[in-house]
């Protein structure tokens, strides 16, 4: 199996533990064709969404009635199109920025495809996703104080740790877009979203049409700091005449 076959060879070690009720790490290797590494980090991720027990050495079945809905399926359609379309603008060997969100999150398992990414985060979530795609890309932590409001790392601390670094992309959700503005946001904690469209060479805004008109009073990220917005078909022709007419190349998912 190929490196873009994860979610098929995830398919098979279920199917295979619901004919045995148990697996070996080496049995599957073996059964795969690919390494240990790889057959326990698809276990991993496997437990993590509640399809599976790992034990030492390998895994064993969970009770049908226990089995949870996958991560991957409570993402909508919408942010799948968006991260496919964003995933298409990320070279093999690009350091690029995740920052913290469910849009940006829907972007992990379309990085599987790279290689040799290095990717700074500020989010627990992203990192630890991160860690369990096949090309596993370098991981960087900005560290800093935790903000439970957005669920990552804020502060001067996050600050400092970027701008010792320099990448080619930041890619970034908002919570709201304003036409004239830029990206709003609710959140009080936004400078770290500067800094890092600061430290990138390429600014890539991910958000849903529905985020469009919305009154948001915290401007996030101006226009001018913004070089690409990838979102869906239903953005209309007159926002996205808007939009361009700042300098900003407008990505529509799907079309």
């Amino acid at each position: 199996m190929t490196k873009r076959n994860t979610q098929q060879r995830r398919r098979l070690i279920l199917d295979t533990l619901a004919a045995q009720g148990e697996v070996s790490v080496e049995e599957l290797a073996s059964a795969l064709a690919t390494s240990e590494v790889t057959i326990r980090k698809d276990l991993a991720a496997l437990e993590d969404n509640g399809l599976l027990l790992r034990r030492y050495g390998g895994a064993v079945s969970v009770p049908q009635e226990l089995l949870q809905e996958p991560v991957a399926s409570k993402i909508s359609a919408n942010k799948l199109a968006l991260a496919h379309a964003a995933a298409a603008l990320i070279r093999d060997h690009n350091r690029i920025i995740i920052d913290s969100g469910r849009t940006t999150a829907a972007l992990l398992p379309e990085l599987s495809n790279k290689n040799g990414l290095v990717v700074m985060t500020n989010s627990l979530s992203i990192a630890n996703a991160l860690r369990e795609l096949e090309n596993e890309p370098t991981l960087l932590m900005t560290g800093g104080t935790w903000d439970p409001h957005s669920e990552a790392f804020q502060g001067q601390l996050a600050e400092q740790v970027l701008r010792a670094y320099d990448f080619d992309q930041l890619f970034i959700g908002a919570d709201g877009i304003d036409l004239d503005r830029g990206t709003t946001t609710f959140n009080e904690l936004y400078s770290l979203s500067r800094v890092m469209a600061e430290v990138a060479r390429e600014v890539v805004v991910m958000a849903e049409s529905e985020k469009f008109g919305r009154k948001i009073h915290n401007l996030e990220l101006p226009w001018e700091m913004v070089d690409v917005l990838v979102t869906d078909a239903a953005l209309t022709a007159e926002a996205k005449a808007t939009i361009e007419s700042h300098g900003v190349r407008v990505v529509c998912a799907g079309t």
